[in-house]
C-alpha cells in the first residue's frame, strides 16, 4: 500500500508539467471506462435473454384454430 501512495504523491506533485491539449473541465463528469463496461454488459445480457426467449418460442407448437378446446372457433 505504501508503494502505491509513494507513486501517487509522486504523480501529483509531478502533474503540473504535463502540457494540456484541450481545455479541461472539472467539474463535467463523464461516464468513462465503468460507464461502457457495464453498458456493454446489460447489451451483452439482452443479447443472450433474446436468444434463449427466441430458442424457448420455437419449442411452442401452435395450431391456429383451437384444436385445444374442440376446434370450435366460430364468434357469435
Amino acid at each position: 500500500m505504501a508503494v502505491v501512495n509513494a507513486s501517487f504523491a509522486f504523480l501529483a506533485a509531478h502533474s503540473s508539467h504535463v502540457v494540456q491539449l484541450a481545455d479541461f473541465d472539472e467539474n463535467k463528469v463523464t461516464p468513462g471506462l465503468i460507464g461502457f463496461v457495464v453498458f456493454a454488459a446489460i447489451g451483452g445480457a439482452c443479447w443472450l435473454l433474446m436468444k434463449s426467449m427466441n430458442k424457448q418460442f420455437k419449442k411452442i407448437d401452435f395450431e391456429e384454430g383451437g384444436a385445444a378446446d374442440g376446434g370450435d372457433t366460430t364468434d357469435e
